[in-house]
Parts: structure tokens; sequence; C-alpha cells
């Protein structure tokens, strides 16, 4: 992340913002529904809002649920038709929708503050950047998704890196969901709709050549609701990780170092592993390795459970969820990498 300079976002954005579209993919949310609407209806954005949600074939009455809590809450809602399913499809087709000055991504699963569009677009108008947004606040209610909270907000879990953005906002790669000028799309094009995942990192990428910026700003917060168990989590980043391949296919770039230290993690307990048996000091090496990551983990572990006032009863959970993180990522791209290998050869 780089300081924000006074002149670093290209001068302050031409048109003011009076109306936001608020775009969202859903799939089976029906439990989620509630919380959604009320959020919104409690914003204090001053302007026009406008709701588009592009429904991914759920089975559960997730489109009915919400045109019923958005009549009752007053917000102007529709529900468009996503029948391939996939979070891209629906994203592009709420943006093709959108009539606002600001296209805001938002996620059911989620849970966003009062306060959150207003900053949002009061930080868009201020910066001129094409792409604004806040801080993933990890959160949960059962044990186990305190637990990975407590992981997420660790550097070691993934995530905590992020808060080093101290100050004020900064310019930075990539922002969670996102609140976008219209012209973002006009220039670096729309979501990429081969992508099941990693979807939002390969638009910002395409977005910041395309000459746009986005901008960070850590007093703008987001709750998120981690999976609910560690099986859960490792099919989440698996997932992040096989999709991660494509994205750095596609733009012949390894994203960042940080990216690919998950792979290295795994390719190197695997190499190790099978020369255990014939090379004696493979095994040490092997012992080693997870000594220190286990060590470092723990250490992790404690000061994230502490530091947001937590039980240490906690700390093996945490634990659990730390390989469930880098190793359901780094197998994930191992397995992406074979792929792209075994379609080469074809």
């Amino acid at each position: 992340m780089a300081p924000l300079s006074a002149n670093g976002s290209g001068g302050l954005a031409s048109t003011p913002i009076r109306t936001i579209s608020i775009v969202a993919p859903v799939r089976n949310e029906g439990s989620n529904v509630e919380h959604f609407i009320s959020d919104l209806a409690a914003q204090d954005f001053p302007g026009d809002m406008e709701v588009l949600v592009a429904d991914g074939n759920s089975d559960d009455g997730s489109a009915d649920r919400l045109r019923a809590a958005a009549w009752a809450a007053g917000l102007n809602l529709r529900v468009l038709e996503n029948p391939v399913g996939w979070v891209s499809h629906g994203l592009n087709a709420c943006i093709r929708e959108a009539s606002g000055d600001l296209i805001v991504r938002l996620d059911c699963h989620s849970r966003y503050p009062a306060d959150y569009l207003r900053r949002c677009a009061e930080l868009s108008e201020r910066t001129g950047a094409w792409n604004v947004g806040g801080r993933l606040v990890p959160t949960g209610t059962t044990p186990t998704e305190r637990a990975v909270a407590c992981a997420m907000d660790s550097p070691f879990g993934g995530i905590g890196w992020t808060r080093a953005a101290n100050g004020g906002p900064v310019e930075t790669d990539t922002v969670t969901f996102g609140a976008f000028r219209p012209e973002a799309f006009q220039h670096a094009g729309m979501f990429d709709e081969t992508l099941v995942r990693n979807q939002d990192d390969e638009f910002n990428l395409r977005l910041r050549r395309a000459g746009g910026q986005i901008v960070l700003d850590p007093d703008i917060t987001v709750m998120y609701r981690p999976r609910g168990s560690i099986a859960r989590v490792w099919r989440q980043y698996y997932e992040y990780g096989l999709w991660k391949v494509p994205v750095m296919l596609k733009h012949k770039r390894v994203l960042s170092v940080r990216s690919v230290a998950p792979l290295g993690f795994v390719l190197g307990t695997g190499l190790l592993a099978a020369c255990i048996v014939h090379v004696p000091l493979a095994r040490r090496l092997l012992v080693l390795q997870w000594s220190i990551y286990g060590a470092a983990g723990f250490v992790f572990a404690v000061r994230s459970v502490r530091a947001r006032g937590e039980s240490l009863g906690l700390v093996p959970r945490v634990l659990a969820a730390f390989p469930a993180f880098h190793l359901g990522h780094g197998s994930g791209q191992a397995v992406g990498w074979l792929r792209a290998l075994a379609q080469l050869r074809r």
C-alpha cells in the first residue's frame, strides 16, 4: 500500500455522487435476507439508492424474501435472473442495469454499518478514484466462526496486513467488494465471466492497468461472517488458490509474492515428505519446517485471541484455521497449475 498524496488520484472527481446503485449476486441467502435489507434501510446516504440483485437459481426462496423485505422497508429493489449462477455473471447483469453515479458491490453474507455508503461516496468524490472501499472486519457467532475470525484478523492468517493503513486513505491494489465509478467499467471492461473465484482481484488489476486508482480507507468497515466449519474454510481457500492460476496465466504475471507463498509451503512439505525414506535429512527438515510453522501459528493465535478479547480456549481452533487457509490455498493452486499443464499438453 502507498500513502495517498494530495494529487495522487488525478484530481477530484468531476461528477458528484447523487445516486448509488447497489449490486449484489445472490444464491440461497434466505437466512441473510433480513439483516441485508435492514442494513440497507438504515444507511444514512442522503441521495437516491437503487438495489439490483442477481439471483443465481436459488431454491430457498431468496428472491421472494428479498422482494418482500425490500417492499416492507420501502427500498427500490429489482431482482434479475442469473441462470449461470456464477458471481461474475450476476455482477455484470446488475452493472448493465445500474444507473447510479456510484456502483457499490455488496454481499448478503456480510454486515454494513449505517455510514458505509455515505463514506464510500465521500471517499470517491474526494479522491476521484475509480474504486474505493474499506477494511474487512471478520466477526462470528459460533466458536468456530469466532476462531476463524481471529485467524483472519492476524497477519499470519492473511488479511491483517491491510491494517497497516493508518492515518487515512491509502492507494492499494484491491479492496473488499468495492464502490466503483461507472467509468471504471467503461475503461477496464466487465468482470471476467470465465472465473468462478478471484474475479475481483482480476478486475482490479485491469482497472489499475487502464490508469485507474483504488483507494482504501481503514475507517470504512465491512463486517464479514466467516465459514462455520474448518472443512468449509479449507474448501473456500482451495477455490481461491485454484482460480488464482487462470488470473496469473491471463495476465502473464505473478500477482504478488504473498499469493504464491502457500504454494511454496505445500510443495516444500510434499517434496520433503516424499524424500523421507531415501534422504534422512529430509525428515529433520520436515520436522523443522512444521515446528517453525506451528510455533509461529501459536504465537499469532494467542496474540489475535487476546487482541479481540476472546477466550484462550479458542486457540486450538485458530491453530486449525491457519493450515486450512495455507494448505487449502496452496493445494488449490497446485491443482490449478497441473490443470494448466495438462491443457498445454493437449
